[in-house]
């Protein structure tokens, strides 16, 4: 794969830092590659778009799922990960998944991250959805996310890794012949660098995060807009399953009309035995699933969006009554706090609940070491798809396949220096200031896409949704680059544009898919196509951007991924279109 030529529209780099490494994101992927690389010698540096413990990990309450309690095996949690990714999983990158992750978290805990402990002195352990073991290990109760990040900015501060807050990365560098040469980026406010830069390296590392602010309710952070599958794309990567969107089923609901970051309520809150129940009190998921409350996540926000609609409900409620106070102080304390925050006791009353996006299973298409389809692109974390999740994320497994997979990046980058083949590129040139440029959105097109992508491809889909949410998507584009053609100009190069412009590509993208999925599969939920379909479907639906910015759209089978990463041929780069 080549560079399409699509950049966004920017000032040109002012400075430039050099390294062997640059990683994108500072969550667990981030921050583990970034650990390690820096262990291994190689001269890393990070770029976060926020503070360095400002991503999506701090928010995750729940745990993290690893086969280590008694009578607990890899080959359990592998069969648990395959049933939740209904039928879509890569069997392989699972096994890894399984097989590394106990030790992962072991060193992870080594790094300093501290878990609760049951009363006899071992790792406390949970369940959640889709797990039939209590293989989630968890810290403060339920601030697990929390510690991790903690223990791993302490780390990577410790050990003097360099790094760069406050900074949207723009665009990947790429050399005459398509292979990586760094990034450029964007430090907001003051500090050592400001304005656009760019970190020359011959390897990056995406660890971007999600993209759920593309969705008008989210329980992703405000940064979640979708950098890095954007700058991927726009860098010639692939993408895949970018239509299953895992919406969580229960998100604190705040009334019809709530947009942006919504307060999550664990599955762990279910895992100890708490339950849904609609406003007669009737616990509606018996009898849907052999786990009832803890079936898979996307067979629970169908139960709960199906029992809203039969009652005309705008939520359902989670009933914890039972846990106690003292339950609910010492093992859920931050959920506690939340609720309460919006005037909700769950010691005394139910928690009105409703599903909101909240994981992306899809992302940069990337074999079992991360490697992408541009040589020296590397992704891990939300941002990737290593085939682990397939239709489907399994409760949990998020977190544990940051630490898995960002290892696996460290290590074959390692690897790569001492045969010799990690070598500084030289980018090739830049646009011109006067080539023409791709048309940046204006930042109030935030709200009309999560608007257009809630009501067309939210937990509901169906042709006719799909092709509306297309149609306007499209307009959102046309009416940019009918005002950058009929009088020059386009809106200022700014963080709020070049979100907006990140989140159409991905929300077009998504959409393309989702049409394309013409199936009822794990977290996509189609209307119109009730049924799965092995026959037809049990692919992966493949996404590149061309360089006119269509879309180029094609399915593989299962047997075939992780795909086979190229050989780079010297191509000339296209224009600027």
């Amino acid at each position: 794969m080549t560079s399409t030529g699509i950049r966004l529209h920017a000032p040109a780099p002012g400075w430039a830092l050099d390294a062997d490494v640059v990683v994108v994101g500072s969550g667990v992927a981030g921050l583990t590659a970034a650990l390690r690389c820096e262990a291994a010698g190689l001269r890393t540096v990070v770029v976060t778009k926020a503070r360095l413990d400002d991503g999506s990990t701090r928010w995750a309450q729940g745990g993290i799922a690893a086969a280590l309690g008694e009578g607990d095996t890899p080959e359990q949690h592998l069969d648990d990960t395959l049933v939740a990714g209904a039928g879509l999983c890569d069997r392989e990158a699972v096994r890894l998944l399984v097989t590394e992750g106990p030790d992962a978290v072991r060193r992870l805990i080594a790094t300093g991250a501290h878990f609760d402990e049951s009363t006899e002195g071992g790792l406390a352990l949970t369940r959640e959805g889709g797990h039939h073991r209590r293989r989630i290990a968890h810290a403060g109760g339920d601030a697990t996310g929390a510690e991790i990040s903690r223990a791993l900015v302490e780390a990577v501060r410790a050990r003097g890794v360099r790094t760069v807050e406050n900074a949207l990365v723009l665009d990947l560098l790429t050399d005459a012949e398509g292979r990586t040469a760094g990034v450029t980026l964007h430090v907001m406010g003051e500090g050592q660098h400001d304005g656009v830069g760019a970190v020359h390296a011959p390897a990056v590392v995406l660890a971007t995060g999600g993209m759920g602010q593309v969705f008008s309710a989210t329980t992703n952070p405000a940064v979640s807009t979708g950098d890095g599958v954007a700058l991927a794309l726009r860098a010639g990567a692939e993408v895949s399953d970018l239509e299953f969107v895992q919406f969580h089923p229960t998100v604190l609901f705040l009334g019809p009309d709530a947009e942006g970051q919504q307060p999550l309520v664990s599955e762990a809150v279910r895992g100890e035995g708490a339950h849904l129940v609609d406003a007669d009190g009737a616990r509606f998921m018996v009898g849907q699933h052999e786990l009832a409350e803890l079936a898979p996540r996307d067979i629970v926000a169908k139960g709960i969006t199906r029992r809203m609609q039969e009652q005309g409900a705008e939520h359902m409620y989670l009933d914890a009554r039972h846990f106690g106070a003292e339950m609910w102080e010492n093992r859920f304390p931050t959920i506690l706090a939340a609720c309460r925050a919006h005037g909700i006791d769950p010691v005394t009353a139910p928690i009105p609940v409703a599903p909101a996006a909240h994981y992306a299973s899809g992302g940069v298409r990337t074999d079992a070491s991360g490697r992408t389809t541009v040589p020296g692109l590397y992704a891990c974390g939300e941002v990737a798809c290593t085939g682990v999740h397939g239709a489907n994320r399994l409760a949990s497994n998020s977190l544990l396949e940051g630490l898995v997979y960002a290892e696996r990046i460290a290590a074959h980058i390692a690897a790569a220096r001492a045969e010799g083949t990690l070598r500084p590129r030289v980018p090739a040139p830049l646009p011109r200031r006067d080539d023409p440029v791709h048309p940046l959105l204006p930042p109030e097109s935030r709200t009309a896409i999560q608007r257009i992508m809630t009501q067309g491809a939210g937990v509901l889909r169906s042709a006719d949704s799909l092709s509306r949410a297309a149609r306007r998507l499209d307009d959102l584009h046309t009416e940019a680059r009918d005002a950058l053609h009929e009088n020059g100009k386009t809106s200022e190069p700014g963080v709020d544009t070049w979100e907006a412009t990140n989140l159409l590509c991905v929300a077009r993208v998504l959409v393309a898919a989702a049409a394309r999925r013409e199936e009822t599969r794990g977290c996509h939920w189609r209307e119109d196509r009730a049924d799965r379909d092995d026959t037809a479907w049990r692919r992966h639906i493949v996404v590149r951007l061309n360089p006119d910015r269509t879309l180029a759209v094609h399915t593989t089978d299962t047997p075939e991924f992780p795909p086979t990463i190229p050989t780079p041929q010297p191509t000339r780069r296209p224009q600027e279109q």
